[in-house]
């Protein structure tokens, strides 16, 4: 679990699409460097969200760690645009004595989305986003949680699919200086990971409707019934 509180800014240093190692897994590896801050208590083993993704360490030495990549992240995320010379953004897992500044962050990227707009406003900068997979548009709101390469952000503005489909962030001067964002322009994709909170309810939804359809004397399909016979009822009665 991440808290979308980005810690440093970490360099790729190479990207291997095959690598044979033990600690490659004969597949994808990426090493990523200029990571000192957040390897002092670095094991193998652990979890760190890499622009968004949560990925394990499966080697590391006081300033760079190694990650494998799976098949199922290359589809989901910009890890192909992560080559060597690229900038990231850093998070370990949160610990029992971190304070919870973002957001719950699962690092499970959904999928990514191209920067359409940015503008300042004052010392912020106003990006504009558009999704790949507009399925995903649904779980955003104003003024909700949204997680953009690996940062916990406030969503400030949303045009709905009719209009567009954009959503838009506000990012003030300390965190512009403290991850990627400003360095990328308009067409860059960004790693979107959307709130949790929202599937969670949808699913919850889902199910309880589900349930409540199959059961012919619910309280759903009772009520159903009830409006179905007094529509009758009425119309009968003209």
């Amino acid at each position: 679990m991440f808290t979308g509180i980005v810690e440093c800014i970490g360099t790729v240093l190479e990207y291997n699409p095959y690598d044979d190692s033990e600690s490659g897994g004969q597949g994808i590896s990426i090493t990523i460097g200029n990571a000192e801050s957040i390897l002092s208590d670095c094991h193998i083993g652990d979890s760190i969200a890499v622009n968004g993704v949560c990925l394990t360490v499966t080697e590391f030495d006081n300033g760079s760690f190694k990650v494998g990549i799976s098949p199922e992240t290359v589809k989901r995320s910009n890890v192909a645009s992560w080559i060597q010379g690229a900038k990231v953004n850093l998070e370990r897992a949160v610990s029992q004595d971190v304070r919870f500044g973002g957001h719950y962050v699962q690092g499970h990227v959904d999928t990514v989305a191209n920067i359409v707009s940015r503008e300042p406003e004052g010392n912020s900068i106003i990006f504009g986003f558009q999704l790949r997979d507009q399925e995903y548009f649904k779980y955003i709101v104003e003024k909700g949680f949204i997680c953009i390469d690996g940062t916990s952000l406030t969503v400030t503005k949303v045009n709905e699919l009719s209009n567009g489909g954009a959503f838009h962030i506000s990012m003030i001067k300390h965190t512009q200086d403290n991850v990627i964002m400003p360095l990328k322009s308009i067409g860059d994709e960004v790693n979107i990971e959307v709130d949790l909170t929202g599937k969670i309810i949808e699913k919850q939804i889902l199910l309880t409707l589900e349930n409540q359809i199959s059961k012919e004397d619910s309280t759903l399909n009772t009520m159903i019934t009830n409006i179905i016979e007094e529509k009758v009822k009425n119309f009968l009665d003209k």
